[in-house]
């Protein structure tokens, strides 16, 4: 938890002083996708280059 608690006074620390809740909000939650991010490429859950490539041409398709 403390590590959580840490990160937050990081971030609000980077920010402006006159940031709203909205900004500490989007900041939030532009941190926790990308901590997600690196734990599913570390978990392997991830698609390369074709695979995505061969996936968007399926949906263009249609």
């Amino acid at each position: 938890m403390h590590a959580v608690k840490k990160e937050v006074s990081d971030l609000l620390s980077r920010l402006p002083d006159d940031c709203t809740i909205e900004d500490v909000q989007y900041h939030l939650y532009v941190l926790q996708k990308i901590e997600r991010g690196l734990d599913d490429a570390k978990e392997g859950r991830t698609h390369t280059q074709q695979e995505v490539e061969a996936r968007m041409s399926e949906w263009l398709e249609k």
